[in-house]
């Protein structure tokens, strides 16, 4: 985008300078005549572009971590262009160019049939409006044929697999699950080798859960990493009792739900009819939850009338069994103290006793009378329960996960809430969106914001540039005609509206205000300094700053053509955005050169008609 920005201005500078040159005039005069000229419509330029990045750089929350970083470059990026535009660039056209007498020649076909299409929508303004609104219109109305989403998947070379067994597993069980994995993926296309870590002390149930690292082969050599993540799901399907996750840990790649609720029956129930419908939507895969995995428990339910006859409390119980099974608190235990450190030492019954109902059923507790069975006081059982118990905002809430696997974030969102399941979940479960889901959310309203304080920006710069209020509403008529091409694009190259493509939009919005600039200021210029009709000074406005408009064009488009075709490493975030703004360039390229003029016209009318009203002198 910079090296585009720094093109674009160039171009417009050198060509103003050849016209010049044309003329009879030495390059020195040339250039310097060329930076006089052009100088409202460079400053303006720059100053409407970095009113149109600002905001976004202060974006935030979590989008604005993505976009303040851009956001603060392109802001650079344009101050620099204006110095390298109006010192660097006349300085190095004086030095390389050399003047000489050369013949006028004519107009080409291309230049002839552009003046006569401006004429005709001169001549045809209504007309011209009318199909103008109706194109904006059906541009508005692909919005909701476009995908949505957070983040373009990417391809970086490697991922993690994570796999979990179920509780009760052992650490052994685990290795001989990772060896399983290393074999089955022995002979998959594209992995060139695999790293395998076993067990986690710091989470619960640390040593049934693991991981595998998957290394891919060089870029060149391989298929895109999608194809191989979904050659590996496949291969994993010969791998029995364990559940998977395939992701590099970045955004992009998993959908999630959180249902939450007071209710613990209902919430379980409703988890497990969501996760079960999941399995039919698209191309969701590996889709579990945290209520699936229930670990092995003994319930204790005392008696309490039992328990107040002898003078046994809850507490007692629960000290009892707590120092039994995993032994007392760390402060309470006795030490061994050696030369250089300290031991705990820690008294609790057998791992084969623990497991033994009638041992635990016989142990003592303290009672008014002395020691009697818990098995006296309580009754004792087996049964399952949650591995975790998780809370959000205090309710206790059940995680379903899936992998995206290809399927944008926002046609999942919508696939999900239209389940028969969420919609008929009982009054006492509700559904939050989470992960990747949370932050679209966000994206979407920070990334409106930010245009819309974007366009009042600019239009606050050009009025203090332009010293008018009229004309600053003609420059901006061209963003609108420029959405349209990026809507199209983006539906027919079937990319996403995400982070990506919406940079491509705001980049888009301070390019196509530049062209509109190059127009309006030359027309103004005409009809102020040549004393040109409002016409005449259209079409010689469109006839000398076409060319420099559509240069600019071509140089933004092939800086991005290679970012759209996927060429270079891990082009799957920014091709979104090459895709909008070489859509929205195009399309607003050849509607700016055509539209604005006629816009041009009609504010000029409104504006002559106003201050007619209060007595001043149409201008």
């Amino acid at each position: 985008m910079v090296s585009a920005r720094l093109a674009g201005d160039a171009i417009v500078e050198i060509e103003n300078i050849a016209r010049h040159a044309r003329s009879g005039k030495s390059i020195r005069q040339a250039a310097g005549d060329a930076v006089t000229e052009i100088a409202l419509a460079v400053i303006a330029t720059t100053f409407a572009l970095v009113a149109v990045f600002f905001p976004t750089a202060a974006m935030s929350g979590i989008p604005g971590l993505f976009f303040r970083q851009f956001g603060w470059t392109a802001v650079v990026a344009v101050l620099a262009s204006l110095l390298v535009a109006r010192l660097l660039t006349p300085m190095l056209a004086v030095f390389f160019l050399k003047s000489h007498p050369q013949a006028e020649t004519p107009e080409g076909n291309y230049m002839r049939r552009y003046i006569k299409m401006v004429s005709w929508t001169l001549a045809n303004r209504r007309t011209t409006l009318i199909l103008s609104t109706v194109f904006f219109i059906a541009s508005c109305s692909l919005l909701p044929f476009i995908n949505t989403g957070f983040m373009p998947a990417s391809d970086r070379g490697y991922t993690s697999l994570n796999f979990e067994l179920p509780p009760g597993s052992s650490l052994d069980d685990s290795v001989t699950v990772a060896e399983s994995i290393r074999k089955s993926l022995a002979q998959a296309a594209g992995i060139d080798h695999t790293f395998a870590a076993v067990g986690n002390s710091q989470a619960t149930g640390g040593v049934r859960k693991g991981s595998v690292l998957l290394s891919f082969a060089d870029r060149a050599l391989r298929p895109p990493q999608a194809e191989i993540e979904r050659g590996a799901r496949q291969a994993l399907q010969t791998v029995p009792g364990a559940r998977f996750s395939i992701s590099t840990g970045g955004p992009g790649g998993k959908f999630a739900l959180i249902l939450a609720s007071d209710n613990e029956n209902a919430l379980k129930s409703t988890a497990q009819a969501v996760e079960r419908e999941l399995r039919n939507v698209g191309t969701l895969s590996n889709i579990n939850s945290t209520a699936d995995l229930e670990s092995p428990e003994i319930i204790i339910r005392p008696d309490w009338h039992r328990a107040a006859d002898l003078g046994v409390t809850a507490e007692l119980i629960g000290e009892t069994v707590r120092i039994a099974t995993s032994g007392d608190f760390d402060n309470q235990l006795a030490k061994l103290n050696l030369d250089n450190r300290q031991l705990y030492i820690r008294v609790r019954m057998a791992d084969t006793a623990r497991r033994d109902l009638e041992a635990i059923a016989n142990l003592r507790v303290r009672s008014r009378t002395g020691l009697v069975p818990l098995a006296s006081v309580a009754k004792l059982s087996l049964e399952s329960g949650s591995t975790q118990i998780d809370r959000y905002d205090r309710q206790r809430f059940v995680t379903i996960n899936a992998e995206l696997t290809g399927m944008p974030l926002g046609q999942a969102m919508k696939a999900a809430q239209a389940l028969p399941a969420v919609i008929g979940m009982p009054s006492s479960v509700h559904l939050i969106q989470t992960g990747d889901a949370e932050v679209m959310k966000e994206l979407m309203g920070g990334f409106g914001m930010a245009m819309l304080t974007g366009i009042v920006c600019v239009f606050c710069v050009l009025v203090l540039l332009f010293k008018d209020f009229f004309q600053p509403i003609t420059i901006l008529s061209a963003i609108p005609l420029s959405l349209g091409g990026a809507f199209i694009a983006l539906l027919v190259s079937g990319s996403e509206l995400d982070m990506s493509s919406m940079i491509g939009i705001i980049m888009l919005m301070g390019i196509v205000t530049k062209n509109s600039i190059l127009l309006v200021e030359y027309t103004i210029v005409g009809m102020r300094d040549r004393n040109q009709g409002r016409v005449e000074a259209l079409i010689d406005a469109c006839h000398k700053r076409a060319r420099p408009i559509v240069m600019t064009t071509v140089a933004m488009i092939a800086g991005m053509l290679p970012i759209a075709l996927g060429i270079g490493t891990d082009s799957g975030f920014r091709q979104p955005m090459a895709t909008a703004v070489i859509g929205g360039l195009i399309c607003s390229t050849l509607l700016c050169l055509l539209v604005v003029p006629v816009i041009f016209t009609y504010v000029n009318d409104v504006e002559r008609w106003l201050k007619s009203l209060w007595g001043k002198p149409a201008t």
